[in-house]
């Protein structure tokens, strides 16, 4: 890792420092020339395989491994909220999550109040407990497990989950009884990951978010890139109470994964918006919190991003307590929340709206380091067309 990071003359990179990388810059040349190919078969797949094997923890790779790895192209799961279509990956992505939890929301008056009212985080963070209870128990990979994605999204479903929550916050609400026997979660997820949307002059957008899982991943570079240490994504802990886990480790599995990346569409299928976040399992709760500001509050997108971030997970509540107003934060302890500091710090929100004139507008998140940029308005690129 340190040579990835390293000046000629040895000495650490530092603030300020033109950093130059030729060895990745060879390593695109080959995929431009050869695509995937020339990551799973040849000199770089040979190289990664001897990566995985360093000390210390060396792995079993073997170049078969690699070069049977198939990347996949899955439709999205897409449902209404509010009048617009959120579209979202599949598992083993946790996108079915945030449409879970969208719906519950739609089933509470949370878009009739505001981001000053302590109701509105209060039913965010009830709803949110209740998305993360099913999340944990029954989504993963989708070729090895079964996974109710649609009964998780089913009206009457949704419905029955939503009358969970009350006036005051109990205790941690238990995943939903779906025909599916599943043991208790054990997965440790890192709150690492980048998100970046790109939209065009026609409406043609990409909203992508990427991870090398933990910060530098696994530590190890090959062709001047950081191998991922993904893999721990998995629960290692394989059953509880004799049911199986379904995010459990085993051979050709994909593990479940947080990213959510999101694009909005209109009623007629044109562009609306896209957006999504890093932040390991709070990503949910990130992407949540955008869409139901920027969809119900009619926010602008960077005052949406800018808003506190509250993450509600089994027992804990956590937050950004010194963002809350002291009104906020004395309802919500008057309803049985009682904030506390951490894991709503490192949310990367980062996005694209189209506004009333039809111009795009982008934001991204002041909590970590992106910018957003435009290089032209739809309507100059169109006119410079032609």
């Amino acid at each position: 890792m340190r040579t990835l990071v390293a000046l000629a003359d040895g000495d650490t990179i530092q603030e300020g420092d033109l950093f130059r990388n030729p060895e990745y810059a060879g390593t695109l040349r080959q995929v431009a020339l050869a695509g995937p190919a020339a990551l799973y078969e040849g000199t770089l797949a040979a190289e990664i395989v001897k990566a995985t094997h360093q000390s210390p923890l060396p792995g079993d790779m073997t170049l078969k491994d690699l070069s049977s790895y198939r990347a996949e192209w899955d439709e999205p799961l897409c449902r209404a909220y509010r009048g617009y279509t959120v579209c979202v990956p599949p598992p083993p992505s946790s996108g079915v999550s945030l449409l879970q939890m969208l719906s519950l929301l739609e089933h509470t008056d949370i878009a009739a109040r505001s981001a000053s009212d302590p109701q509105a985080w209060f039913l965010f963070a009830q709803a949110s407990r209740i998305m993360y209870a099913d999340r944990d128990r029954y989504v993963a990979d989708p070729h090895l497990v079964p996974v109710p994605v649609e009964r998780l999204l089913d009206p009457a479903y949704i419905r029955m989950r939503a009358q969970l929550i009350g006036e005051h916050a109990g205790p941690a609400p238990p995943p939903g009884d779906i025909a599916v026997e599943r043991g208790r979660d054990a997965t440790v997820e890192a709150p690492g990951t980048s998100h970046l949307v790109v939209v065009d002059a026609d409406g043609d957008a990409v909203s992508m978010t990427t991870s090398v899982e933990t910060i530098f991943g696994s530590g190890r570079t090959v062709g001047g890139f950081v191998l991922n240490n993904q893999l721990t994504d998995f629960s290692f802990v394989p059953a509880d109470a004799g049911q199986p886990l379904a995010n459990a480790v085993a051979g050709g599995k994909r593990p479940r994964s947080s990213m959510a990346p999101v694009i909005v569409l209109d009623h007629s299928g044109d562009f609306v918006a896209a957006l999504g976040s890093p932040g390991g399992y709070a990503i949910l709760d990130y992407n949540a919190k955008a869409l139901v500001a920027l969809l119900a509050w009619k926010l602008p997108l960077k005052q949406a991003f800018e808003l506190p971030n509250l993450i509600a997970k089994g027992t804990t509540f956590n937050g950004e307590v010194a963002k809350f107003s002291p009104a906020v934060l004395a309802g919500l302890r008057e309803r049985g929340i009682e904030l506390k500091s951490g894991r709503g710090e490192n949310s990367g929100l980062h996005g694209v709206v189209r506004v009333a004139d039809g111009s795009d507008e982008g934001a991204a998140d002041s909590r970590r380091e992106g910018v957003a940029r435009m290089l032209m308005q739809p309507a100059a690129r169109r006119a410079a067309a032609h």
